[in-house]
């Protein structure tokens, strides 16, 4: 049984409707059976969602009751072709149960709702000639199917269900928030759909939400945008309350929208240093694996140099005398031994003065801070890296290692000058923003001066 119903599914899928006769002579109850056993889409549901009108149309003569049907979302077959948009398979549908129309899925939305919000334009053309009921429906937040529309950005769908319902309440309906379709079509920036709520004469253009804000309010609170002056000469046109009082320049208003302007760009300013100054807060455990990393790789070359230890003592009358246990590199190449322990050593305590400075508890907001972290992270790396050049250089061998030495070399020192390049552009910008706030501090105190004898006089 459970193969014949994986292939009724199948035909569902195809739209074959020689395979589901087929399956019906082998097993007459089978639509039954697999509705009874199905905790999903139903084989009608697959065939609506996928637009097979033939299919559809053989499968509810069979069993009419099948468009009742809900899926794990509570949709019918209508809502699936609906939102696709299979105009057929929708006439269809409703021609058999004509109450599916009403039915609600879970999110409290009819087969109208779903193919307004979609644009699904011919669907909704079709529903509500059959029941245009559906329409005065609300879902959740007392949004109507105009209030859909406007959110989702379906313009036509809205021209077409104003054409179609040319109700006044349902056309000046308010969400839970109070706002009716020109607040929102107005908050969301929508200049069409501002011109064309406009010209309906049975919209309240001055109607008030919950917080006693018109469609004019809410332009000036809302953000910033390049189509304001467009929806502000449309409100203009429509004698919106609160227009006349804009252009006549009324200094709240005015001084009200620069504010709101004012205060977003700066806010803006703000939010991009706080990005650029809370990126050492975000990657302290980051800064403080890779510190521990190179003091530990820093310790461990200190107290195991390369080339090892000498493991006794030379013997009386051999010319390269040494002792067990000193390094054998100090003893080949006195020299460029003292070289590899200044870096090394430069590495090791500046990757642990990053790791104090990180659990100090120092101001890590502060840009003198973030400069010292960065100059100290910079001297740890290049000694790290100057240590790496000067050990492979000495344990190279002389007719091998010259060409690669020289690549080494230059490798190693074209990224310190990229590095020291960096330091000293952001040593730079720290020396010019001190410098402005020393200076801005200094003509705030000649202000306070000044205007301090001026007042004694």
């Amino acid at each position: 049984m459970e193969d014949l119903e994986k292939k009724l599914y199948n035909a569902a899928v195809k739209g074959s409707t020689e395979s589901l006769q087929e399956l019906l002579r082998q097993d007459p109850i089978i639509l039954e059976r697999a509705v009874a056993n199905s905790f999903s889409e139903t084989p009608l549901h697959v065939a609506a969602m996928l637009g097979h009108s033939d299919f559809v149309r053989e499968i509810v003569r069979i069993n009419p009751r099948l468009t009742n049907e809900l899926n794990s979302m509570q949709s019918t077959p209508l809502h699936l072709a609906s939102a696709k948009g299979h105009v057929e398979v929708v006439r269809i549908l409703i021609y058999v149960d004509p109450q599916t129309c009403l039915a609600r899925d879970r999110n409290q939305m009819t087969a109208l709702h779903l193919a307004a919000l979609k644009g699904r334009i011919e669907v909704v053309k079709v529903l509500l000639g059959e029941k245009p009921d559906a329409a005065q429906l609300s879902v959740h937040k007392g949004e109507n199917i105009l209030h859909m529309c406007v959110k989702h950005h379906q313009l036509e769908a809205l021209k077409l269900l104003l054409d179609k319902v040319s109700d006044q309440e349902l056309v000046n309906a308010k969400d839970s928030d109070g706002n009716t379709l020109l607040h929102l079509a107005v908050e969301h920036k929508q200049v069409e759909t501002v011109e064309f709520l406009l010209s309906a004469p049975e919209l309240d253009v001055n109607a008030k939400n919950l917080n006693r804000m018109t469609a004019l309010d809410i332009l000036i609170q809302s953000r910033s945008d390049l189509r304001d002056a467009e929806i502000l000469e449309s409100l203009k046109q429509a004698n919106v309350d609160g227009v006349h009082d804009y252009n006549k320049g009324s200094r709240f208003q005015q001084d009200s929208v620069r504010n709101n302007h004012k205060l977003s760009f700066q806010t803006n300013l703000r939010n991009k240093g706080k990005h650029q100054e809370y990126w050492l807060e975000e990657k302290r455990s980051a800064l403080m694996i890779v510190a521990s990393l190179i003091a530990t790789v820093a310790f461990q070359v200190g107290v195991n140099p390369p080339g090892g230890l000498w493991q006794d003592d030379s013997k009386p009358g051999d010319p390269h005398a040494h002792e067990a246990g000193y390094s054998i590199l100090a003893r080949n190449y006195p020299v460029e031994y003292v070289g590899f322990y200044i870096y090394n050593t430069i590495s090791f305590i500046s990757s642990l003065s990053i790791i104090l400075l990180l659990i100090s508890g120092l101001p890590v907001r502060r840009k003198i801070f973030v400069w010292i972290l960065m100059v100290v992270t910079w001297a740890a790396i290049t000694a790290t890296a100057l240590t790496y050049s000067l050990i492979i250089s000495l344990l190279t061998p002389v007719e091998r290692g010259k060409s690669m030495e020289n690549v080494i070399g230059i490798t190693i020192f074209v990224w310190i000058g990229l590095m020291a390049l960096l330091l000293i552009v952001h040593t730079i910008r720290l020396i010019v923003k001190i410098v402005k706030k020393l200076r801005k501090g200094r003509c705030g105190r000649r202000r306070m001066a000044s205007a301090t004898t001026v007042g004694r006089v």
